[in-house]
């Protein structure tokens, strides 16, 4: 992978690094514990993968995301849906973060709190908050979540890309009309500890199970509108007509066949009936025979991506709207290929005519509402 395009060097953009300056930035959603798990030359060793380097390759490492002004980063602990033993390799996970965080403690300070991204904001640090995404880390066990959050997590992704015991995913055929009784006692028992839950990935009636069952503000970490680009892990009009009422976040993320209704069609003969990537498929072939037939892959750009906030902060109020990136190191979007493109996004709706104060709400204010929502809930 490239390293990002220079920005658009105008009024706006300088507006933006201003505006940055001053208002913490928060990523809802990156995977760079995952990449480094899976790097064959660091294969989940932190030291060895070096974050403190500009890594060409990738799109997350220290010296980008300094440039790109964050404040706080929600990093995944991701678990894979077949994983034979979830909840270990989330502890494996969750051990990588807290060596960032010991390793790079220079960079970073541990992420638990609000206040942690103010004070993180002060001291030109970045809070990492870490997350699990995919539910089946909880292995059956209401309990794994007060261990979960004794670690440090303070946020979990219902499922990923399968549908699991208790919740349906997006991406798989339902198994349980939503949330099964134990996947809503999963929600109280996340209220009660004050850790976040994430719909991002899970099917629509979960949603509305969601919005039904939980007494505290929802977030989904990395998704967009199904009105704008159909792909099943973005959220339909319904659903984000209950978000205001919930006081939650919709974090628009980068993922290019959740931003191009374009990239999302020529994409289609790749995926299953569900729009998820087939397993023990060759996807470099696939892509390869889709590209001799159609073209090449249609690019998602970042405004596109723009349309995509805008539409989220027109439906449901500039109050309830949030990045989430999903950096995982693959293909990104056209002005959005790492972390030093946050500015971008900000300078675009400035053109747009964003004010300063939803610009501010966009950038932090809204998840820093809902975290303190979130912690003020437990008990």
């Amino acid at each position: 992978m490239a390293l990002a395009k220079p920005p658009v060097q105008d009024n706006a953009y300088a507006a933006a690094l201003a505006l940055l300056d001053r208002v913490p930035l928060i990523d809802g959603h990156n995977d760079l514990p995952y990449v480094i798990r899976k790097d064959g030359k660091a294969k989940g060793d932190v030291a060895t993968y070096g974050l403190d380097k500009v890594h060409a390759e990738g799109d997350t490492d220290i010296p980008r995301m300094q440039a790109g002004k964050m404040a706080a980063q929600f990093f995944a602990a991701y678990v894979p849906p077949k994983q034979p033993n979830p909840a270990g390799f989330a502890l494996a996970q969750i051990a990588l973060m807290r060596g960032i965080l010991k390793r790079h403690a220079d960079a970073f300070r541990p992420g638990l709190s609000a206040a942690d991204v103010e004070a993180a904001k002060a001291e030109g640090r970045i809070a990492l908050f870490m997350t699990i995404e995919n539910g089946s880390a909880v292995d059956g066990e209401l309990d794994a979540l007060d261990a979960y959050y004794d670690l440090g997590v303070r946020l979990m992704t219902l499922c990923h890309n399968d549908t699991t015991d208790w919740c349906d995913s997006a991406t798989d055929a339902p198994r349980h009309n939503g949330l099964t009784d134990f996947g809503k006692d999963v929600l109280r028992r996340m209220n009660k500890l004050g850790m976040l839950i994430d719909l991002a990935h899970v099917a629509p009636k979960v949603m509305h199970d969601a919005l039904d069952v939980s007494s505290a503000p929802l977030v989904w970490s990395h998704s967009n509108a199904f009105t704008l680009c159909d792909h099943p892990r973005n959220v339909p009009d319904d659903v984000l007509d209950r978000v205001a009422g919930n006081g939650g976040v919709v974090m628009a993320t980068f993922v290019p066949d959740f931003i191009s209704q374009a990239s999302r069609d020529w994409h289609r003969p790749a995926k299953d009936q569900y729009g998820k990537s087939p397993e023990g498929v060759d996807h470099d072939k696939v892509e390869a025979e889709i590209a001799a037939k159609s073209g090449p892959r249609p690019k998602a750009t970042l405004s596109e991506y723009c349309d995509h906030v805008e539409y989220l902060a027109k439906r449901i109020g500039h109050d309830h709207v949030g990045i989430g990136s999903d950096f995982f190191g693959w293909i990104n979007p056209d002005g959005l290929e790492d972390t030093t493109t946050f500015p971008s996004v900000i300078a675009e709706l400035i053109r747009r005519g964003w004010s300063e104060e939803n610009l501010t709400k966009l950038a932090s204010g809204n998840m820093l509402r809902v975290l303190r929502a979130v912690e003020k809930a437990t008990g």
